[in-house]
């Protein structure tokens, strides 16, 4: 895996300022990540960027977890020339956590070109971190080439058709979607008639006082349609949510947090650890953003996601890292 060239070696700026050090010592700052801890029935989001001067008695509760996402890994271009180092920076994060965390929920782009190389060393950088119970939902840099046939057989065990599932931890709900396959036109997501009626069905038990936690790749909702940044279909899966009185929707994707609140769900996007992307419309198309090292932590946000069982309004606030 190629991590560094002969222009861009480490410590050595490129044309516009950002070198590798300054890279990583932005994202290691920044954490990239967000621990959730559960209290009573009460969720609340904390960017890890944030935690470390917290006390541990202040992050204790039934459960905790921390999602990550799109850590690209092979990637190796100007945005970011080690996407391993900025990994490593975010379980270092995960790592220094005073509640060491149930879970890690990784919302998917693990590789950057479905590579198996790349898959083994997102799995041995994820093993240096402080839980091993790794949750993932694919990207669509996860199944290229075999329609995720390589991604199921590493992370699909026990999941249904493509590799949905869902779990139970501490009376939250959590379900996995899958909605990187079967692209729609402009690179829209969809997750297919058999995906939804398997989640109606997953959820028709459920008491409606259940907390639920989605998490799936592509935004549920329609964030830049423009740039294929929705799910075409998502309005059905999310009609099956409406009667519960919390919903929390986490994905990845945009490389950036921004968050949504409709009724009784909170969608939230989940910043990379790889690099960043432009803001909805400010660029000709999506893709890797290099910005300066100085400039880095203003796009890395940190968010607060808090709900109460039972409520129907979530409170979520984003801030920069500034």
């Amino acid at each position: 895996m190629k991590v560094e060239t002969k222009e861009q070696r480490f410590g050595e700026p490129d044309s516009d300022g950002i070198d590798r050090r300054g890279f990583l010592k932005c994202m290691a700052w920044a954490g990239t990540g967000a621990l959730c801890v559960i209290k009573g029935g009460v969720l609340n989001s904390y960017g890890l960027g944030r935690v470390a001067g917290m006390r541990s008695h202040e992050l204790q509760g039934e459960l905790s977890f921390v999602q990550i996402s799109d850590s690209h890994m092979g990637f190796d271009k100007a945005a970011n020339p080690d996407v391993i180092g900025t990994l490593k920076a975010a379980v270092n994060k995960i790592n220094a956590l005073p509640v060491a965390p149930a879970f890690i929920l990784h919302t998917g782009d693990i590789s950057h070109l479905s590579k198996p190389e790349e898959f083994d060393t997102v799995d041995q950088l994820l093993k240096s971190a402080s839980t091993q119970d790794v949750f993932f939902v694919p990207g669509e840099h996860d199944v290229l080439n075999d329609e995720g046939k390589q991604y199921l057989e590493r992370y699909g065990k026990g999941s249904q058709g493509s590799g949905w599932y869902s779990f139970d931890k501490s009376g939250v709900h959590f379900v996995g979607l899958v909605n990187v396959l079967n692209l729609k036109a402009g690179g829209l997501g969809s997750l297919g008639g058999e995906q939804l009626d398997w989640l109606a069905k997953d959820v028709q038990h459920l008491s409606k006082s259940t907390p639920i936690v989605i998490f799936a790749h592509i935004p549920l909702w329609s964030v830049y349609p423009e740039w294929g940044w929705g799910t075409d279909d998502s309005a059905q899966a999310l009609s099956y949510l409406k009667r519960f009185g919390s919903v929390t929707v986490l994905n990845g994707h945009i490389h950036q947090t921004m968050q949504k609140v409709e009724g009784n769900i909170t969608f939230h996007t989940a910043a990379s650890t790889a690099f960043p992307q432009p803001k909805p419309g400010e660029a000709p198309s999506p893709g890797p953003m290099k910005v300066p090292a100085d400039k880095l932590r203003t796009l890395l946000g940190v968010t607060d996601v808090n709900y109460v069982r039972g409520k129907h309004s979530l409170a979520v606030v984003d801030a920069n890292l500034v």
